[in-house]
C-alpha cells in the first residue's frame, strides 16, 4: 500500500479540498516543495473520485456572470473590484492546476511536474492578488464572483485531451488577450502596484497556456488525432460562438499556438462581428 504522506495524488487531492484559501496556498507551497526534493512518487492504489466542488471558503458569494457590475477603475473600489475578480479567477486556478495533476492517470512524469508547477504559481499570483486588494482595504470575499473556471473542469473531466485543450487553450488563454487592457487602463489609473502585479502573472501565464498547449498535442500524437482539427471540434462542441477578438498574437504563439489555430481563431472571432 502506497504512503499517502509521500503520494502526491492524494495530496493533491487534499489541496482541492483544502476551503481556506491561506492554507491552500501553504498547503500547495509545502507539497510543490516536497515534489521538487524528490520527496513524492506518483503511487495511488485508488482511482480518481468523481469530480465535485471544490474547497472554498463562504464568501465570495457566487452568482452568473451577467450579474457582476461593470468594474470602472477610476476609484479604489472600482480597482479592488477588478483586483478581486482575478484573485477568484487565481483561487480556482490553483484548483484547476491540481485537479490536473490528481484526475488524470497513466501520463508522463513530467506532466505532473508540470503541473504542480502551475499550482505553485497560480498560489503566488493569489496571495499577489490579495496583497493589493488589502492596500486598497479590501480582502478576498468581499465581492460577488462567478464559477465559470471550475463548471468547465467539471465539463471536461472526462478527458484529459479536452481539458488540455478547453481551460488552458481557451480560458487561460483568454486571460492572454484582455490582460494588456487591464493593464493600460490601471496605468492610466496610476495603480502601478497593481501593474506590477499583473505584469508578473502575464509572463507566467503565457507558461501556462503553453503547458496546457504541449499536453495537448502530446495528447493528440497519442491518439493519432490531429490537433488543430481536434481543437475546432472541440470549440464548437463546447464553446460555440463564445470566441472574442482581439488576439494577442505575440503571447498567444509564445503559448503554443500556431498561425493555422490563430487564423481559425480570427475567422470565428470576426463571425462574432
Amino acid at each position: 500500500m502506497p504512503d499517502i504522506n509521500n503520494s502526491l495524488l492524494t495530496l493533491a487531492e487534499l489541496c482541492i479540498k483544502c476551503a481556506d484559501p491561506a492554507e491552500k496556498c501553504a498547503l500547495t507551497d509545502e507539497v510543490y516543495g516536497r515534489l521538487q526534493s524528490g520527496e513524492l512518487n506518483l503511487d495511488e492504489n485508488k482511482l480518481p473520485a468523481p469530480i465535485g466542488e471544490p474547497g472554498r471558503p463562504p464568501r465570495p458569494h457566487l452568482v452568473e456572470p451577467r450579474e457582476l457590475p461593470r468594474r470602472r477603475l477610476g476609484t479604489a473600489e472600482g480597482r479592488a473590484t477588478l483586483l478581486h475578480a482575478l484573485a477568484h479567477i487565481e483561487f480556482n486556478a490553483i484548483n484547476l492546476a491540481w485537479d490536473a495533476v490528481y484526475r488524470f492517470r497513466g501520463l508522463p512524469a513530467e506532466y505532473y511536474r508540470d503541473w504542480s508547477r502551475v499550482a505553485h504559481e497560480e498560489s503566488l499570483h493569489f496571495r499577489l492578488l490579495c496583497e493589493r486588494l488589502g492596500d486598497l482595504g479590501y480582502v478576498y470575499g468581499e465581492f460577488d464572483a462567478h464559477n465559470g473556471l471550475w463548471e468547465m473542469a467539471c465539463k471536461t473531466a472526462h478527458d484529459p485531451l479536452v481539458r488540455m485543450a478547453l481551460v488552458p487553450r481557451v480560458l487561460e488563454a483568454r486571460g492572454l488577450d484582455v490582460t494588456p487592457g487591464i493593464l493600460k487602463r490601471l496605468q492610466q489609473a496610476g495603480d502601478n502596484a497593481a501593474v506590477k502585479v499583473l505584469e508578473i502573472i502575464l509572463r507566467d501565464e503565457i507558461g501556462h497556456v503553453e503547458i496546457g498547449s504541449r499536453w495537448y498535442r502530446y495528447l493528440c500524437e497519442q491518439r493519432g488525432q490531429d490537433p488543430e482539427a481536434t481543437f475546432a471540434g472541440l470549440l464548437e462542441e463546447f464553446v460555440p460562438g463564445q470566441i472574442r477578438k482581439p488576439f494577442h498574437y505575440e503571447a498567444r504563439l509564445k503559448a503554443g499556438f500556431n498561425d493555422k489555430e490563430m487564423q481559425y481563431l480570427e475567422k470565428l472571432g470576426a463571425s462574432r462581428d
